[in-house]
């Protein structure tokens, strides 16, 4: 017996507009609309947007790291698409941004620069 991975789900007020931005961040067409529960299919991480009745009140103690070639063009297209820049953070060689998305969600952009 095990388990295995299979999605993130993030709580959200609104499910369809939230998934309606990751999938125009992360380019991705695929999703599946359960009314309080949405699924974006953004292989090979799967994302679920469930909605609460409790606005998001202080720091995610789980987030997503996302990988780019150019960290710097993708943070700044995120940012035209409505996130939001937490931080910029550098630890032993590995530099990575930290943003919001436009319910406040932290996710984290790790890269190389061009």
């Amino acid at each position: 017996m095990g388990m295995t991975p299979e999605m993130i789900t993030i709580d959200c007020a609104d499910p369809q507009a939230l998934a309606a931005w990751w999938a125009k961040a992360l380019d991705v067409k695929e999703t599946k609309d359960y009314d309080d529960f949405v699924v974006l299919s953004a292989t090979p991480l799967v994302i679920g947007f469930q909605r609460v009745p409790e606005p998001k009140a202080v720091k995610n103690r789980v987030h997503i790291d996302f990988t780019s070639a150019d960290r710097a063009a993708d943070v700044e297209r995120l940012v035209k698409l409505g996130a939001s820049v937490v931080s910029e953070q550098t630890m032993k060689g590995l530099t990575w941004t930290i943003l919001k998305d436009p319910e406040g969600n932290e996710f984290c952009v790790e890269g190389g620069e061009h």
